[in-house]
């Protein structure tokens, strides 16, 4: 049956991934999926701005920039567009491996405009690279996928910790009432997901966070005041800061961060494809990864920056147990409208970090846990898959534990290895291909899973 088909079917008859909700349901569980990742994707404008000492409009102007792509990213990658997109539901977002080296180009001779001509090429790169990507998938077993989604969450926790204690910076960081409140919305969330009745049990996440707000502000937390001097419309423009530039240094650290990006989103698919019961096979990962590249290009065009998968809202997915792909293109539209209408973007970055932080700290729990499922099905016994295991997430989680650790290395190498994400991926496939795919490795199952928990079972990828 064809996508297009799919998409007009009732419930319950097409794939979970297919369906498509009532309106009611399809608007709740998108703007869910905004909360969780609205944060983290104002944060690199702000952060790329900041930097470059930008003036209040501007940095604005790129917020508003980013969010319109972001949605724009989100539809083509949950519908797709010929062989551009995953299927999947799969939230778009600034990459953060681009925020160093953005920095350095940006606070350079080039500007921004350096920035987006290395931004284009990137994209360009990555929509040619994708069909590479996709025959390596059978360098993913389910001992590699496992060890990789374990590592998505575990990094991300750090995040929702900052966000719980008041957001890194804040100058109240870590008072206890910061945590008190993190802490009543994770409890809001557990108490609405175990005891509310039906629809209302799969938006916890939306429950919290609005309990949360409603609580924070009367207290002082947070305010509306930049609501009412926000613009009603703001249309971004392409190379509204002028015509790109195309300086040697900055493609090549952008296509570094490309090759990254590629393999962080790699694992992000896989994990959805695990969560959902559709198997990401060769094709689909080229898809989604070629759709990456588009919208990396398109953020070059429209002043933002390189696009990838947020594993954020793998979490949420694999909370809520809502798998259907129109529910994140849904998403996708409202970051439009966002992008589009500043107001409502005032609206939701008035919720306080602490809120953020509760329910954040549920949803990439869940990205840990998952990948604990899917490691329960490898076989550990009489081989040397414990061992990479234990070695991936070590070197993953030592840029997070110790975030300078590579300060005195090369730039192209901080690229790479300060994201516990990438650094992880990396370690677990060269581990993999070192103890069960090279000459004179142990044979048996490297890395498969056990009979009882098969790929046709539980919708893993098989190894090639």
């Amino acid at each position: 049956m064809s996508t297009t088909a799919h998409r007009f079917l009732p419930p319950g008859s097409a794939h979970p991934v297919d369906e498509l909700p009532p309106a009611a349901r399809l608007g709740a569980f998108g703007l869910q999926h905004v909360l969780a990742m609205y944060a983290g994707a104002v944060a690199v404008p702000l952060i790329v701005g900041g930097a470059m000492k930008l003036p209040p409009a501007d940095l604005a102007y790129l917020i508003n920039a980013d969010l319109l792509v972001c949605g724009i990213a989100t539809i083509l990658q949950c519908v797709g567009w010929w062989r551009f997109g995953v299927r999947l539901p799969i939230m778009q977002g600034c990459t953060f491996a681009a925020v160093s080296p953005m920095v350095l180009i940006g606070t350079g001779d080039g500007g921004l405009p350096a920035i987006y001509g290395s931004v284009i090429v990137a994209g360009l790169a990555m929509i040619l690279l994708a069909p590479v990507f996709g025959r390596l998938l059978r360098f993913f077993p389910p001992l590699v996928t496992g060890t990789v989604i374990l590592i998505i969450g575990l990094s991300l926790l750090p995040v929702a910790g900052n966000w719980a204690a008041g957001g890194s910076g804040s100058p109240d960081h870590g008072a206890p009432k910061n945590l008190a409140l993190a802490a009543g919305v994770l409890l809001a969330v557990l108490a609405v997901q175990r005891f509310a009745p039906g629809l209302l049990g799969r938006v916890a996440v939306l429950a919290g966070i609005i309990a949360g707000t409603a609580v924070a502000v009367p207290l002082g937390y947070s305010g509306f005041d930049g609501v009412g001097s926000a613009d009603w419309l703001g249309v971004s423009t392409p190379f509204h800061f002028g015509a790109p530039s195309f300086e040697g240094a900055a493609i090549v650290s952008m296509l570094v961060v490309a090759l990254v990006t590629m393999t962080e989103t790699t694992g992000d698919f896989i994990a959805v494809g695990e969560m959902t019961d559709r198997g990401v096979q060769p094709r689909r990962l080229a898809d989604g990864l070629r759709a990456d590249g588009l919208s990396t290009v398109l953020g070059g065009v429209f002043n933002t920056f390189p696009y990838t998968a947020y594993a954020q809202n793998v979490g949420l997915v694999g909370m809520t147990r809502v798998r259907s792909r129109w529910v994140v293109a849904a998403a996708g539209g409202m970051l439009v409208l966002l992008g589009l209408l500043p107001k409502l973007g005032a609206v939701v970055a008035a919720i306080p970090a602490p809120v953020l932080g509760g329910a954040g700290l549920v949803m990439f729990g869940t990205v840990a846990a998952s990948g604990l499922r899917t490691l329960a099905g490898v076989d550990f016994r009489d081989n040397h898959n414990l061992t990479v295991v234990a070695v991936s997430v070590a070197v993953g989680l030592l840029p997070v534990g110790v975030p300078d650790i590579y300060a005195r290395f090369p730039n192209w190498f901080q690229t790479v290895m300060d994201s516990g994400i990438s650094a992880g991926c990396l370690t677990a496939i060269a581990l993999n291909l070192l103890f069960n795919h090279l000459p004179g490795s142990r044979s048996g199952a490297p890395g498969e899973r056990t009979a009882e928990t098969s790929p046709e079972t539980t919708g893993a990828t098989p190894r090639g």
